[in-house]
């Protein structure tokens, strides 16, 4: 065991190495080679150590390199070296974080993690979280816990009698609200043609005058940063017209409730704190493995009931129970990297690494526009639009791009244009990584037209 783990140290540090010298996607014939992993399963055991080799050697040059500093593509983060020493560490120790009595390690660390990120982001102390896998089960498991406080005040248990002949539940959506939380609500039974979807500005922000009539079972679903353009809704205003109603708001905060530790951004997310309930992306800005989420919400006793479970061996003792906030019972101990990438970077760590990112948003913007490209939004976070011209040409920009590996940048649709999505979102892109993929860019961009 000694020997293969040190082993798999000299093969990971050599990956993580040779980043910033490959392509940011594979090229056709690793992605080929894959099949050298496949055949009839083997009639007995292989020594582990060939297995790592294989693995090695034939699926390291098929990765994307997501982990390097010129992956824009999506929301990624990459890896902190403290999370992913940390993941390793809690690889080895393979603690099941669903009870304390399981984990001591696993639970406490998640206890420390939520108050941290509750001081950090300013939620309110009592506050309630579930780890999870990512934004769209955080937003399942905020929204199960909004949906039990409705029906219940209403009465209904829908933990026990469902949803056949509940009282109806109005939930009030932007019109670029997230797939993730259309994903959740249609998990939850509460469908997605039934949303009310409130028009939204050219930045995508939820027009408060336009929301639609309140009352006590309504769920609005307010978006902190827009995945296309940073923009956040106005969750302040949204959530005193929610609250004069007593309608509960949940705040879809992927990446954007991490603005919260710079004081330049902060503001943004203005009254964003007063919400029931929030949704957060801990593998997106904080960097940490994937897969890690956060669902936190602001009365404890919605989620333990929402997410409650029973069994006579299952016993739960005097603390929190980690399986009583999640939908998961059996899960990994996400919090121990949590714990290790928030320790690591501390409050300016992480305040430079967002100001940073957003920085070099802008400098993205700002070298593309100088070449006589099309900034579509306001850079106001991490997020940059870019049209470079028709929709057959910007998307044949964005191929030849990813193609071209120097850097890696996605496509998508912003009112009616075709553009290049660039999302600065890990800790290790430097200035550098902007200008030679920006560069890339404008080459790529002038080469075809």
């Amino acid at each position: 065991m000694k020997d293969l783990l040190a082993d798999v140290a000299t093969r990971a540090s050599r990956y993580l190495s040779d980043l910033p010298d490959r392509p940011v996607a594979p090229p056709p014939d690793s992605v080929a080679r894959l099949s050298a992993l496949g055949g009839p399963l083997p009639d007995g055991p292989t020594d582990p150590s060939q297995i790592l080799a294989l693995l090695d050697d034939v699926g390291s040059p098929a990765t994307v390199a997501t982990a390097g500093g010129r992956y824009f593509g999506f929301v990624i983060g990459g890896t902190l070296p403290a999370a992913l020493a940390a993941n390793w560490l809690a690889g080895a120790w393979d603690q099941n974080a669903a009870l304390r009595v399981m984990s001591p390690v696993a639970a406490e660390t998640e206890e420390i993690v939520l108050r941290w990120m509750i001081d950090l982001i300013g939620l309110p102390a009592q506050s309630a979280a579930g780890f999870v896998t990512g934004t769209t089960m955080a937003n399942f498991t905020a929204l199960a816990a909004a949906r039990t406080a409705i029906l219940t005040c209403a009465g209904w248990d829908v933990e026990q009698d469902g949803l056949f002949g509940a009282p109806p539940i109005q939930v009030v959506v932007g019109d670029e609200v997230h797939v993730s939380v259309l994903k959740a609500l249609s998990l939850l039974g509460l469908g997605r043609s039934r949303l009310i979807r409130v028009p939204a500005d050219g930045q995508g922000r939820m027009r408060l005058d336009a929301l639609p009539h309140l009352d006590e079972r309504t769920i609005v679903c307010v978006q902190a940063g827009n995945v296309n353009t940073g923009a956040f809704d106005p969750a302040g205003e949204i959530c005193r017209s929610a609250h004069e109603a007593n309608a509960w708001v949940h705040v879809d905060g992927a990446f954007g409730l991490w603005a919260a530790a710079s004081p330049i951004y902060a503001p943004l997310l203005s009254g964003a704190q007063a919400a029931d309930s929030w949704a957060i992306d801990c593998h997106k800005w904080l960097n940490v493995s994937y897969d890690s989420g956060v669902a936190v919400v602001r009365d404890p006793a919605h989620l333990e009931r929402a997410m409650s479970i029973s069994a006579a061996y299952l016993a739960p003792g005097s603390q929190r129970e980690p399986w009583l906030s999640v939908p998961e019972s059996s899960r990994r101990a996400r919090g121990i990297e949590l714990w290790a990438a928030m320790r690591s970077l501390g409050r300016s760590g992480l305040c430079s690494l967002i100001e940073r990112n957003c920085r070099q948003a802008r400098l993205f913007a700002t070298r593309l526009s100088a070449a006589g490209h099309t900034i579509l939004n306001d850079v106001v976070l991490n997020q940059v639009l870019v049209s470079f011209g028709s929709a057959q040409q910007t998307e044949r920009v964005i191929a030849a791009v990813q193609q071209e590996g120097t850097c890696w940048c996605g496509g998508t649709q912003w009112h009616g244009h075709t553009a290049m999505r660039i999302s600065v979102s890990n800790w290790s892109t430097t200035d550098d990584d902007v200008e030679q993929s920006a560069a890339a860019i404008i080459r790529v961009a002038s080469e075809l037209k």
